[in-house]
């Protein structure tokens, strides 16, 4: 409870939305309201069949959304651990990011999660602490320069 609380702050404080979800069938009735403001979706490779919403599929570069399958999540950054097999332009490209997390993959610091994943790292893991943002011109703050302008977090406590 303790690492969730501070993910759930550190998130909030990065820009990034969170949403607790109980299990697979709360994911599902969460999702398919959630999904209705979208025309279509890019799914990252990894993503569970009954985490894919009714949408019409479409390349990252053409889709308002695109949802994610996270290897973990850091509650000292509020921070998503997000794998190169899932696809980076999914990642990236989209305006509106949703990431799932399995709540028994969130950890407290990025050292802890590392080690927990060693066995089966990919090439490239993107840490993903809320959405993408820039002060580069003008020190004038833009979101959605660099990624998405959204990111959502649903975390569930278990899937079958």
């Amino acid at each position: 409870e303790e690492a969730l609380a501070l993910f759930t702050r550190r998130l909030s404080e990065n820009g990034g939305e969170l949403v607790r979800l109980a299990n697979q069938e709360a994911a599902r009735e969460w999702l398919n309201p959630f999904v209705r403001a979208f025309s279509g979706v890019a799914l990252g490779c990894t993503l569970p069949p009954v985490l894919q919403p009714d949408l019409p599929v479409l390349p990252p570069e053409e889709a308002p959304l695109g949802i994610s399958w996270a290897l973990g999540a850091v509650a000292e950054t509020g921070t998503v651990l997000l794998s190169s097999r899932e696809g980076r332009r999914v990642q990236l490209l989209p305006p509106t990011h949703l990431v799932f997390v399995l709540e028994r993959t969130l950890f407290t610091t990025l050292h802890e999660a590392l080690q927990r994943l060693k066995d089966d790292l990919p090439s490239a893991i993107g840490l993903h602490s809320g959405p993408s943002k820039s002060a580069d011109i003008g020190q004038i703050m833009v979101r959605g320069v660099h990624g998405p302008g959204r990111l959502v977090v649903a975390l569930v406590a278990e899937l079958k």
